[in-house]
Protein backbone atom coordinates (compact mmCIF):
# COMPACT_ATOMS: atom_id res chain seq x y z
CA UNK A 1 0.00 0.00 0.00
CA UNK A 2 2.90 2.58 1.17
CA UNK A 3 4.39 1.66 -2.22
CA UNK A 4 0.72 2.12 -4.24
CA UNK A 5 1.27 5.67 -2.81
CA UNK A 6 4.33 6.56 -3.03
CA UNK A 7 3.95 5.55 -6.78
CA UNK A 8 1.40 8.24 -6.86
CA UNK A 9 3.08 11.38 -5.26
CA UNK A 10 5.98 10.90 -7.47
CA UNK A 11 3.67 10.81 -10.52
CA UNK A 12 2.54 14.29 -8.85
CA UNK A 13 5.44 15.60 -8.53
CA UNK A 14 6.50 14.68 -12.51
CA UNK A 15 3.46 16.24 -13.92
CA UNK A 16 3.65 19.29 -11.47
CA UNK A 17 7.23 19.74 -12.79
CA UNK A 18 6.67 19.08 -16.30
CA UNK A 19 3.92 21.54 -16.50
CA UNK A 20 6.01 24.59 -15.07
CA UNK A 21 8.58 23.52 -17.86
CA UNK A 22 5.91 23.89 -20.40
CA UNK A 23 4.23 27.18 -18.89
CA UNK A 24 8.29 28.46 -19.33
CA UNK A 25 8.66 27.26 -22.87
CA UNK A 26 5.61 28.17 -24.07
CA UNK A 27 6.45 31.72 -22.86
CA UNK A 28 10.28 32.05 -24.56
CA UNK A 29 8.46 30.87 -27.57
CA UNK A 30 5.53 33.31 -27.70
CA UNK A 31 8.35 35.89 -27.28
CA UNK A 32 10.31 33.95 -30.22
CA UNK A 33 7.45 34.39 -32.27
CA UNK A 34 6.32 37.84 -31.73
CA UNK A 35 10.56 38.85 -32.67
CA UNK A 36 10.30 36.27 -36.09
CA UNK A 37 6.44 36.90 -37.55
CA UNK A 38 6.32 39.74 -40.25
CA UNK A 39 3.62 41.93 -39.24
CA UNK A 40 0.82 41.16 -42.11
CA UNK A 41 -2.22 40.01 -41.01
CA UNK A 42 -3.20 39.46 -37.27
CA UNK A 43 -2.22 36.12 -36.42
CA UNK A 44 -4.48 33.81 -34.17
CA UNK A 45 -2.46 33.62 -30.36
CA UNK A 46 -1.53 30.27 -29.02
CA UNK A 47 -3.15 29.44 -25.91
CA UNK A 48 -0.78 26.55 -24.86
CA UNK A 49 -2.37 26.97 -20.39
CA UNK A 50 -5.48 25.39 -20.61
CA UNK A 51 -4.82 22.36 -23.04
CA UNK A 52 -1.86 21.36 -20.64
CA UNK A 53 -3.36 22.28 -17.48
CA UNK A 54 -6.93 19.66 -18.89
CA UNK A 55 -4.05 17.08 -20.39
CA UNK A 56 -2.23 17.11 -16.82
CA UNK A 57 -5.74 16.21 -15.62
CA UNK A 58 -6.51 13.72 -17.37
CA UNK A 59 -3.11 11.87 -17.34
CA UNK A 60 -3.24 12.32 -13.60
CA UNK A 61 -7.09 10.94 -13.75
CA UNK A 62 -5.68 7.61 -15.89
CA UNK A 63 -3.07 7.16 -13.59
CA UNK A 64 -5.10 7.06 -10.39
CA UNK A 65 -7.90 4.79 -11.91
CA UNK A 66 -5.26 2.51 -12.81
CA UNK A 67 -3.71 2.38 -9.14
CA UNK A 68 -6.35 2.42 -7.12
CA UNK A 69 -8.55 -1.02 -8.76
CA UNK A 70 -9.63 -3.50 -5.15
CA UNK A 71 -6.71 -5.39 -4.08
CA UNK A 72 -4.27 -3.72 -5.91
CA UNK A 73 -5.45 -4.71 -9.29
CA UNK A 74 -4.30 -2.35 -11.71
CA UNK A 75 -6.03 -4.26 -14.94
CA UNK A 76 -8.97 -2.73 -14.49
CA UNK A 77 -7.86 0.36 -16.48
CA UNK A 78 -9.65 -1.27 -19.66
CA UNK A 79 -8.13 -0.36 -23.11
CA UNK A 80 -11.97 0.72 -23.81
CA UNK A 81 -11.55 3.61 -20.98
CA UNK A 82 -8.19 4.21 -22.11
CA UNK A 83 -9.22 5.20 -25.44
CA UNK A 84 -11.97 7.41 -23.76
CA UNK A 85 -9.90 9.45 -22.24
CA UNK A 86 -7.62 9.90 -24.85
CA UNK A 87 -9.94 10.81 -27.15
CA UNK A 88 -11.27 13.29 -24.37
CA UNK A 89 -7.60 14.94 -24.00
CA UNK A 90 -7.49 14.81 -28.24
CA UNK A 91 -10.63 17.16 -27.81
CA UNK A 92 -9.44 19.68 -26.11
CA UNK A 93 -8.40 22.79 -28.02
CA UNK A 94 -6.27 25.57 -28.05
CA UNK A 95 -9.00 27.58 -29.63
CA UNK A 96 -10.58 29.21 -25.98
CA UNK A 97 -14.59 28.41 -26.99
CA UNK A 98 -14.76 29.08 -30.55
CA UNK A 99 -15.67 26.95 -33.02
CA UNK A 100 -14.80 26.94 -36.39
CA UNK A 101 -17.63 25.24 -39.28
CA UNK A 102 -16.65 24.31 -42.65
CA UNK A 103 -19.48 23.21 -45.43
CA UNK A 104 -18.03 21.21 -47.27
CA UNK A 105 -20.45 20.30 -50.83
CA UNK A 106 -20.71 19.81 -54.07
CA UNK A 107 -22.22 22.73 -57.24
CA UNK A 108 -25.94 22.59 -56.78
CA UNK A 109 -26.10 20.77 -53.81
CA UNK A 110 -27.86 24.12 -51.89
CA UNK A 111 -24.61 25.06 -50.12
CA UNK A 112 -25.22 28.52 -50.46
CA UNK A 113 -28.42 28.94 -49.21
CA UNK A 114 -27.48 26.40 -45.88
CA UNK A 115 -24.44 28.80 -45.82
CA UNK A 116 -26.99 31.60 -45.24
CA UNK A 117 -27.84 29.61 -41.97
CA UNK A 118 -24.37 30.27 -40.63
CA UNK A 119 -24.16 33.77 -42.28
CA UNK A 120 -27.02 35.28 -40.95
CA UNK A 121 -26.56 33.98 -37.18
CA UNK A 122 -25.42 37.43 -36.29
CA UNK A 123 -22.91 39.99 -34.88
CA UNK A 124 -20.35 36.56 -33.15
CA UNK A 125 -20.28 34.58 -36.74
CA UNK A 126 -17.42 35.31 -39.60
CA UNK A 127 -18.18 33.69 -42.47
CA UNK A 128 -16.50 33.24 -45.80
CA UNK A 129 -18.20 32.36 -48.85
CA UNK A 130 -15.74 29.88 -51.57
CA UNK A 131 -12.33 31.51 -50.91
CA UNK A 132 -11.05 28.50 -52.40
CA UNK A 133 -11.99 29.75 -55.50
CA UNK A 134 -9.29 32.18 -56.46
CA UNK A 135 -7.04 29.10 -55.62
CA UNK A 136 -9.08 27.07 -57.51
CA UNK A 137 -8.89 29.51 -60.58
CA UNK A 138 -5.28 30.46 -60.46
CA UNK A 139 -3.96 26.54 -59.96
CA UNK A 140 -5.99 24.88 -62.44
CA UNK A 141 -4.61 27.33 -65.24
CA UNK A 142 -1.31 26.15 -64.30
CA UNK A 143 0.07 22.90 -65.93
CA UNK A 144 2.78 22.21 -63.33
CA UNK A 145 0.52 22.75 -60.24
CA UNK A 146 -2.96 21.51 -62.15
CA UNK A 147 -3.11 17.60 -60.06
CA UNK A 148 -5.13 16.95 -57.18
CA UNK A 149 -2.52 16.12 -54.50
CA UNK A 150 -1.09 19.28 -55.01
CA UNK A 151 -4.18 21.11 -55.02
CA UNK A 152 -5.46 19.57 -51.81
CA UNK A 153 -2.72 20.08 -49.81
CA UNK A 154 -2.90 24.29 -50.87
CA UNK A 155 -6.50 24.22 -50.33
CA UNK A 156 -5.85 23.07 -47.36
CA UNK A 157 -3.73 25.74 -46.06
CA UNK A 158 -5.53 28.34 -46.77
CA UNK A 159 -8.18 26.99 -44.99
CA UNK A 160 -6.19 26.89 -42.05
CA UNK A 161 -4.72 29.93 -42.60
CA UNK A 162 -8.13 31.48 -43.11
CA UNK A 163 -10.04 29.64 -39.96
CA UNK A 164 -6.85 31.24 -37.93
CA UNK A 165 -7.88 34.75 -39.57
CA UNK A 166 -4.42 34.60 -41.59
CA UNK A 167 -5.45 35.83 -44.77
CA UNK A 168 -1.84 35.99 -46.26
CA UNK A 169 -2.43 32.56 -47.19
CA UNK A 170 -5.78 33.25 -49.38
CA UNK A 171 -3.75 37.12 -50.98
CA UNK A 172 -0.96 34.81 -53.30
CA UNK A 173 -3.80 33.74 -55.54
CA UNK A 174 -6.08 36.87 -55.74
CA UNK A 175 -5.59 38.38 -59.04
CA UNK A 176 -4.75 40.66 -59.69
CA UNK A 177 -2.37 40.73 -56.45
CA UNK A 178 -3.76 43.31 -53.12
CA UNK A 179 -1.84 46.61 -52.91
CA UNK A 180 -0.82 47.07 -48.72
CA UNK A 181 -3.31 44.17 -48.00
CA UNK A 182 -5.94 45.62 -50.02
CA UNK A 183 -8.45 44.44 -52.94
CA UNK A 184 -10.89 45.02 -54.85
CA UNK A 185 -11.32 41.31 -56.52
CA UNK A 186 -12.50 39.23 -53.57
CA UNK A 187 -14.93 36.38 -54.89
CA UNK A 188 -18.18 37.38 -53.95
CA UNK A 189 -17.64 39.58 -51.13
CA UNK A 190 -21.01 40.83 -50.64
CA UNK A 191 -22.02 36.84 -49.72
CA UNK A 192 -20.46 37.41 -46.40
CA UNK A 193 -21.99 39.92 -43.95
CA UNK A 194 -18.66 40.23 -42.03
CA UNK A 195 -16.97 41.57 -45.19
CA UNK A 196 -19.12 44.29 -45.20
CA UNK A 197 -19.93 45.34 -41.49
CA UNK A 198 -18.58 48.75 -41.15
CA UNK A 199 -15.51 48.05 -38.70
CA UNK A 200 -14.81 46.72 -42.34
CA UNK A 201 -15.75 49.19 -44.68
CA UNK A 202 -13.03 51.22 -46.00
CA UNK A 203 -13.78 54.58 -47.99
CA UNK A 204 -15.10 54.72 -51.39
CA UNK A 205 -11.61 54.87 -53.87
CA UNK A 206 -12.79 57.07 -56.97
CA UNK A 207 -12.67 54.73 -60.39
CA UNK A 208 -11.80 51.63 -58.31
CA UNK A 209 -14.37 48.47 -59.30
CA UNK A 210 -15.37 45.89 -57.28
CA UNK A 211 -17.55 43.53 -58.87
CA UNK A 212 -18.44 41.96 -55.99
CA UNK A 213 -19.08 45.09 -54.03
CA UNK A 214 -21.32 45.31 -50.23
CA UNK A 215 -25.04 45.33 -50.83
CA UNK A 216 -25.73 46.46 -47.53
CA UNK A 217 -23.52 49.69 -47.41
CA UNK A 218 -21.23 51.65 -49.68
CA UNK A 219 -17.95 50.58 -49.34
CA UNK A 220 -14.65 50.85 -50.84
CA UNK A 221 -12.13 48.00 -51.90
CA UNK A 222 -11.81 45.48 -49.46
CA UNK A 223 -8.73 45.93 -46.90
CA UNK A 224 -7.82 42.36 -45.76
CA UNK A 225 -5.90 43.69 -42.13
CA UNK A 226 -9.18 44.86 -41.18
CA UNK A 227 -11.05 41.83 -42.44
CA UNK A 228 -8.60 39.72 -40.18
CA UNK A 229 -9.06 41.99 -37.21
CA UNK A 230 -12.64 41.48 -37.68
CA UNK A 231 -12.14 37.57 -37.60
CA UNK A 232 -10.27 37.83 -34.46
CA UNK A 233 -12.97 39.70 -32.84
CA UNK A 234 -15.39 37.08 -33.49
CA UNK A 235 -16.26 33.97 -31.53
CA UNK A 236 -17.33 31.68 -34.43
CA UNK A 237 -15.99 31.00 -37.99
CA UNK A 238 -17.70 29.51 -40.98
CA UNK A 239 -16.32 28.65 -44.63
CA UNK A 240 -18.66 27.18 -47.26
CA UNK A 241 -16.57 25.82 -49.91
CA UNK A 242 -17.46 23.61 -53.01
CA UNK A 243 -13.88 22.71 -53.90
CA UNK A 244 -12.73 20.19 -51.46
CA UNK A 245 -13.55 16.65 -52.92
CA UNK A 246 -11.90 14.21 -50.16
CA UNK A 247 -13.01 14.02 -46.69
CA UNK A 248 -9.79 12.61 -45.78
CA UNK A 249 -7.45 15.21 -46.86
CA UNK A 250 -8.56 17.40 -44.15
CA UNK A 251 -7.32 15.03 -41.35
CA UNK A 252 -4.48 17.53 -40.85
CA UNK A 253 -7.03 20.50 -40.74
CA UNK A 254 -9.37 18.70 -38.21
CA UNK A 255 -6.46 17.31 -36.06
CA UNK A 256 -4.87 21.40 -35.66
CA UNK A 257 -4.86 21.90 -31.87
CA UNK A 258 -5.46 25.48 -32.75
CA UNK A 259 -8.86 24.62 -34.08
CA UNK A 260 -11.99 23.27 -32.92
CA UNK A 261 -13.14 22.39 -36.68
CA UNK A 262 -17.04 20.65 -37.41
CA UNK A 263 -17.38 19.19 -40.66
CA UNK A 264 -20.80 19.26 -42.18
CA UNK A 265 -21.15 17.65 -45.63
CA UNK A 266 -23.68 18.70 -47.90
CA UNK A 267 -25.05 15.88 -50.18
CA UNK A 268 -28.34 15.59 -52.84
CA UNK A 269 -29.55 13.38 -54.94
CA UNK A 270 -26.83 12.74 -58.14
CA UNK A 271 -30.34 12.79 -60.64
CA UNK A 272 -31.06 16.02 -59.21
CA UNK A 273 -27.45 17.73 -59.10
CA UNK A 274 -27.15 16.71 -62.79
CA UNK A 275 -30.77 18.20 -63.56
CA UNK A 276 -29.89 21.17 -61.85
CA UNK A 277 -25.96 21.77 -63.34
CA UNK A 278 -27.57 21.24 -66.67
CA UNK A 279 -29.71 24.57 -66.51
CA UNK A 280 -27.11 26.34 -64.42
CA UNK A 281 -24.10 25.26 -66.49
CA UNK A 282 -25.67 25.18 -69.83
CA UNK A 283 -22.73 25.74 -71.98
CA UNK A 284 -21.03 22.86 -70.19
CA UNK A 285 -23.64 20.55 -70.33
CA UNK A 286 -24.05 20.59 -73.92
CA UNK A 287 -23.04 17.28 -74.35
CA UNK A 288 -25.66 15.94 -71.67
CA UNK A 289 -28.32 17.87 -73.69
CA UNK A 290 -27.71 16.30 -76.90
CA UNK A 291 -27.83 12.90 -75.26
CA UNK A 292 -31.14 13.69 -73.79
CA UNK A 293 -32.62 14.41 -77.07
CA UNK A 294 -30.54 11.46 -79.14
CA UNK A 295 -31.61 9.13 -76.34
CA UNK A 296 -28.66 7.45 -76.32
CA UNK A 297 -25.30 8.24 -73.72
CA UNK A 298 -22.11 6.51 -74.15
CA UNK A 299 -20.97 5.48 -71.13
CA UNK A 300 -17.13 5.10 -71.77
CA UNK A 301 -17.71 8.79 -72.78
CA UNK A 302 -15.42 10.94 -70.47
CA UNK A 303 -18.26 12.87 -69.09
CA UNK A 304 -19.76 9.68 -67.85
CA UNK A 305 -16.85 8.84 -66.25
CA UNK A 306 -16.05 11.89 -64.39
CA UNK A 307 -19.59 11.95 -63.17
CA UNK A 308 -18.90 8.40 -61.93
CA UNK A 309 -15.57 10.10 -60.12
CA UNK A 310 -17.03 12.66 -58.36
CA UNK A 311 -19.99 10.40 -57.17
CA UNK A 312 -17.20 8.31 -56.24
CA UNK A 313 -15.21 11.37 -54.17
CA UNK A 314 -18.66 11.85 -52.65
CA UNK A 315 -19.70 8.19 -51.21
CA UNK A 316 -16.07 7.42 -50.04
CA UNK A 317 -15.51 10.65 -48.15
CA UNK A 318 -19.12 9.63 -46.40
CA UNK A 319 -17.99 6.60 -45.46
CA UNK A 320 -15.22 8.23 -43.94
CA UNK A 321 -17.13 10.48 -42.26
CA UNK A 322 -19.59 7.90 -40.94
CA UNK A 323 -17.17 5.70 -39.99
CA UNK A 324 -16.43 8.39 -37.20
CA UNK A 325 -12.52 7.47 -37.44
CA UNK A 326 -11.34 8.90 -33.91
CA UNK A 327 -9.91 12.19 -35.57
CA UNK A 328 -13.36 13.18 -36.53
CA UNK A 329 -14.99 11.79 -33.72
CA UNK A 330 -18.06 14.16 -32.73
CA UNK A 331 -16.92 16.19 -36.00
CA UNK A 332 -19.20 14.93 -38.55
CA UNK A 333 -22.20 15.39 -39.82
CA UNK A 334 -23.69 14.68 -43.27
CA UNK A 335 -26.99 16.23 -44.38
CA UNK A 336 -29.30 15.64 -47.20
CA UNK A 337 -30.26 18.44 -49.30
CA UNK A 338 -33.92 17.47 -50.00
CA UNK A 339 -34.29 17.08 -45.85
CA UNK A 340 -33.15 20.32 -45.92
CA UNK A 341 -35.80 21.68 -48.38
CA UNK A 342 -38.25 19.64 -46.91
CA UNK A 343 -37.79 20.83 -43.13
CA UNK A 344 -35.18 24.10 -42.95
CA UNK A 345 -35.55 25.09 -39.66
CA UNK A 346 -35.48 21.52 -37.87
CA UNK A 347 -32.76 21.09 -39.79
CA UNK A 348 -31.01 23.96 -39.17
CA UNK A 349 -31.67 23.32 -35.54
CA UNK A 350 -29.72 20.02 -35.48
CA UNK A 351 -26.79 21.80 -37.81
CA UNK A 352 -26.52 24.28 -34.62
CA UNK A 353 -26.72 22.22 -32.26
CA UNK A 354 -24.38 19.98 -34.09
CA UNK A 355 -21.63 22.93 -34.02
CA UNK A 356 -22.65 23.76 -30.03
CA UNK A 357 -23.26 27.03 -31.28
CA UNK A 358 -26.67 29.00 -29.83
CA UNK A 359 -29.61 28.96 -32.53
CA UNK A 360 -30.09 32.93 -32.74
CA UNK A 361 -33.01 34.40 -33.66
CA UNK A 362 -31.73 36.65 -36.72
CA UNK A 363 -31.01 32.81 -38.34
CA UNK A 364 -34.36 31.74 -37.42
CA UNK A 365 -36.02 34.77 -38.67
CA UNK A 366 -34.55 34.36 -42.28
CA UNK A 367 -34.95 31.07 -43.13
CA UNK A 368 -38.40 31.99 -42.13
CA UNK A 369 -38.63 34.71 -44.51
CA UNK A 370 -36.38 32.77 -47.11
CA UNK A 371 -38.49 29.44 -47.38
CA UNK A 372 -41.81 30.39 -48.72
CA UNK A 373 -40.95 33.37 -51.25
CA UNK A 374 -42.65 33.43 -54.99
CA UNK A 375 -41.29 31.63 -58.04
CA UNK A 376 -40.34 35.10 -59.86
CA UNK A 377 -37.76 35.30 -56.48
CA UNK A 378 -35.88 32.17 -56.43
CA UNK A 379 -33.53 32.32 -59.34
CA UNK A 380 -30.89 29.60 -60.34
CA UNK A 381 -28.21 30.92 -57.98
CA UNK A 382 -30.93 32.49 -55.45
CA UNK A 383 -31.17 32.25 -51.61
CA UNK A 384 -34.71 32.41 -51.37
CA UNK A 385 -36.20 29.43 -51.76
CA UNK A 386 -39.77 27.71 -51.54
CA UNK A 387 -38.06 25.00 -49.96
CA UNK A 388 -40.92 22.35 -49.79
CA UNK A 389 -41.31 22.70 -53.67
CA UNK A 390 -37.39 22.54 -54.23
CA UNK A 391 -36.56 18.83 -53.40
CA UNK A 392 -38.17 17.48 -56.18
CA UNK A 393 -38.35 19.75 -58.67
CA UNK A 394 -35.55 18.08 -61.20
CA UNK A 395 -37.58 15.20 -61.38
CA UNK A 396 -40.13 16.57 -64.51
CA UNK A 397 -36.78 18.36 -66.35
CA UNK A 398 -34.43 15.26 -66.35
CA UNK A 399 -35.06 12.96 -69.00
CA UNK A 400 -35.76 9.25 -68.07
CA UNK A 401 -32.52 8.26 -70.17
CA UNK A 402 -30.42 10.01 -68.04
CA UNK A 403 -31.43 9.69 -64.64
CA UNK A 404 -31.04 6.08 -65.82
CA UNK A 405 -27.55 6.63 -66.59
CA UNK A 406 -27.14 8.31 -63.11
CA UNK A 407 -28.27 5.52 -61.39
CA UNK A 408 -25.78 3.10 -63.01
CA UNK A 409 -22.75 5.10 -62.59
CA UNK A 410 -23.59 6.42 -59.22
CA UNK A 411 -25.91 3.21 -57.78
CA UNK A 412 -23.42 3.00 -55.12
CA UNK A 413 -23.87 6.32 -53.68
CA UNK A 414 -27.45 6.62 -53.90
CA UNK A 415 -28.41 3.56 -51.84
CA UNK A 416 -25.58 5.11 -49.55
CA UNK A 417 -27.52 8.49 -49.06
CA UNK A 418 -30.81 6.45 -49.71
CA UNK A 419 -31.89 7.46 -52.77
CA UNK A 420 -34.29 5.79 -54.54
CA UNK A 421 -34.46 3.90 -58.11
CA UNK A 422 -36.30 4.81 -60.52
CA UNK A 423 -37.79 2.25 -63.39
CA UNK A 424 -39.66 4.03 -66.12
CA UNK A 425 -40.73 7.54 -66.97
CA UNK A 426 -43.77 7.16 -65.62
CA UNK A 427 -42.47 6.86 -61.75
CA UNK A 428 -39.83 9.39 -62.54
CA UNK A 429 -42.59 12.15 -62.80
CA UNK A 430 -45.27 10.74 -60.32
CA UNK A 431 -45.08 13.29 -57.02
CA UNK A 432 -47.14 10.73 -55.33
CA UNK A 433 -44.30 8.28 -55.13
CA UNK A 434 -41.19 9.75 -53.00
CA UNK A 435 -37.86 9.04 -54.30
CA UNK A 436 -35.84 9.37 -50.65
CA UNK A 437 -35.81 6.97 -47.99
CA UNK A 438 -36.20 7.92 -44.40
CA UNK A 439 -33.03 7.74 -43.48
CA UNK A 440 -30.80 9.12 -40.48
CA UNK A 441 -26.46 9.80 -40.45
CA UNK A 442 -25.17 9.01 -37.34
Amino acid sequence: MKIKYAIVFICIVALVIIEKESNILSRVSDKLIQRQTPQQTPQTPLDYSNTTQKGSLIALKMLLSKLSGPKGNYSNFSEEQEEEELDDLSSYSYSGGRKHILLMATTRTGSSFVGEFFNQHGEKMFYLFEPLWHVERMLTTTAKTNNGTVLVGIYRDVLQGLFLCDFSSLEKFISPPPQDHVTPALFRRESSLSLCEENVCSPVIKDVFERYHCKTRRCGPLNLTLASESCLSKQHHAIKTVRVRQLDTLQPLVEDPRLDIRVIQLVRDPRAILASRMVAFSTKYQTWKAWAQDGQVPEDDEEVKRLKVNCDHLRMSAEVGLSQPRWLRHRYMLVRYEDIARYPMQKAEEMYKFTGIPFSSQAREWILRNTQTTQEASGIYSTQKNSSEQAEKWRFSIPFTLAQVVQRVCGPTMKLFGYRFVDDEKTLTNKSITLLEDKLFY
